[in-house]
């Protein structure tokens, strides 16, 4: 079973706010991402258009999978500026995993700007067939007569 804390962000920008870091408006406030499951596996899609493929990093590291991608921004003094609207910096996210993952066998894949991450489920956890054993002979009951 796969955990989403839905209170991580809201932990996350509360740290934020408390720590006194001010920050850029441009720094990125997510990464939206969705999470479903398929036959024997959950697929995790997560948004991180203009990502360096290099800068993304995954680590599975006591059950939390984390998720991080940097996005750098333009850096040319020659640049006037007329409009800068896109978000830059760190993108990061968090999830829980549960205990019926193989974390060993997690894999990742970024294509056109979307991180697909697939996590397999364990083999314990996964449906299977139990056999009931019986013979195939029938018995005789003998009840004693009155």
């Amino acid at each position: 079973m796969l955990r989403f804390d839905p209170f991580n962000e809201l932990d996350s920008l509360t740290r934020g706010l408390l720590s006194g870091q001010t920050g850029s408006a441009r720094t990125p406030r997510f990464m939206p991402m969705d999470l479903y499951k398929v036959d024997d596996h959950f697929l995790l899609t997560a948004d991180l258009p203009g990502v360096d493929p290099g800068s993304i990093d995954i680590d599975v590291d006591h059950g939390t999978l984390t998720i991080s991608a940097q996005r750098t921004s333009r850096s040319d003094d020659s640049v006037s500026w007329l409009t800068s609207e896109r978000f830059y910096g760190t993108y990061r996210r968090q999830l829980t995993l549960g205990d019926n993952v193989d974390s060993d066998r997690i894999s990742a894949d970024y294509d056109n700007g979307v991180l697909t991450v697939t996590i397999p489920l364990a083999e314990r956890a996964k449906p299977r067939k139990i056999t009931v054993a019986h013979s195939d002979a029938p018995k005789t009951i003998e009840a004693p007569a009155h």
